[in-house]
């Protein structure tokens, strides 16, 4: 008998050129290799149709986000109140599949009750009022400020009533936790990310860089950047790459009074894999221990040394594989200590011990479809 699933995205899942749709696309990917007939459902404000997702869908429709304005609500978090859409509604109704949704922003038909007695699921990237609550906390934009405040504070009302209206799956244990204890939720199973990665593939020896990666028009990615530039390599006299897409002017300006530092702008998905391998370490500070760090399991797949802070890997079990940094001073002594220091055999065996039997995308779709069926 065949296995049909709505799947509801919150932004068009391809091209994968940034960490949010990494779960997103693979998870299409594993569940059509497993035989799962897919309807998927995106929602679309500047990505534009994507014919590759055709080769994994049964049907793909694209549905138009109300930004602006148009998709304020006084008492709807925006990322949701921007996605409500009839259209959508009426196609979902057409038939009585079950339905994956993709992040809390798509889970307004949650409160319709056309959908009440519908087996639905909720996927999880991480608890999207704390992290609104950390993009206020890092933004010095006045505005921008007071809007990740006045979201976060929507948000963490809104999720704490939609805990019990799907079965919730989250991408980490903590996150699950999370909703458990502060949310009441009753049905939550934890699923790992889908990757695009099936092998460790760090080089040994040593690499003649240090490199911090991430969309850097992020107000997180680029205080993460600045931090690293004032607190940690503002004396270390270390090669330092910072890379990523649309660095701001006034960062640019930080890393050119820096030595031995440079920004490459906008590189493309072959270009920050190279520099990613040929790196002697990749770091990656965090200041928000929600969801999982998609830039981590690049670098721990790919690279060789890793150094974090401990929100970087709060609750990932990725710890081991790393070596952890509580502050500016820890995190110089790190790199002090391993720029020199072979990356070595022995390394890349506790990696592959520690991610393959969790991030392994053919195991993990047929736990969903066990889950879902």
């Amino acid at each position: 008998m065949e296995k049909h699933l709505h799947i509801v995205c919150l932004d068009t899942p391809y091209p994968v050129d940034y960490g949010g749709v990494f779960d997103l696309f693979y998870k299409l990917v594993a569940l059509h290799s497993a035989g799962i007939k897919i309807h998927l459902h995106c929602f679309e404000y500047g990505r534009g149709e994507q014919p590759e997702l055709n080769k994994y869908c049964e049907e793909v429709h694209y549905y138009k986000r109300q930004q602006g304005h148009k998709g304020f609500s006084h008492k709807l978090p925006y990322i949701v109140a921007s996605r409500i859409n009839e259209n959508l509604y009426k196609r979902l109704l057409e038939n009585d599949f079950p339905i994956l949704l993709e992040g809390v922003h798509c889970t307004h038909l949650l409160n319709d009750s056309r959908f009440a007695k519908r087996k639905i699921f909720l996927r999880l990237h991480n608890v999207e009022f704390r992290y609104y609550r950390e993009l206020a906390r890092t933004t010095k934009n006045i505005i921008r400020k007071f809007y990740y405040l006045h979201e976060s504070r929507l948000l963490k009302r809104y999720e704490k009533s939609i805990a019990n209206k799907a079965i919730l799956i989250p991408v980490t244990e903590q996150d699950g936790s999370f909703y458990r204890t502060q949310f009441g939720a009753k049905r939550v199973m934890h699923l790992p990310v889908f990757l695009p990665f099936a092998d460790v593939n760090a080089q040994t020896g040593i690499g003649c860089f240090c490199l911090y990666h991430g969309n850097l028009s992020v107000a997180e990615n680029e205080k993460a950047a600045r931090w690293l530039l004032k607190e940690v390599f503002n004396d270390l006299h270390v090669p330092l790459v910072i890379a990523g897409k649309n660095p701001s002017a006034t960062l640019e300006k930080i890393a050119a009074a820096v030595p031995k530092t440079c920004i490459v702008a906008n590189p493309s998905w072959e270009e920050m894999q190279d520099m990613i391998g040929k790196a002697q370490i990749n770091i990656v500070p965090s200041f928000n221990s929600t969801g999982i760090k998609l830039k981590l399991l690049n670098v721990l797949y790919n690279g060789r040394h890793c150094v974090v802070n401990e929100a970087t890997v709060d609750g990932s079990g990725l710890s081991p594989a790393c070596h952890v940094g509580s502050n500016a001073n820890g995190m110089k002594s790190l790199v002090t200590q391993l720029y020199h220091q072979p990356f070595n055999d022995e390394e890349i065996v506790l990696r592959k011990n520690l991610l393959h039997g969790q991030y392994n995308n053919e195991i993990n779709a047929k736990r969903l479809i066990t889950w879902i069926w």
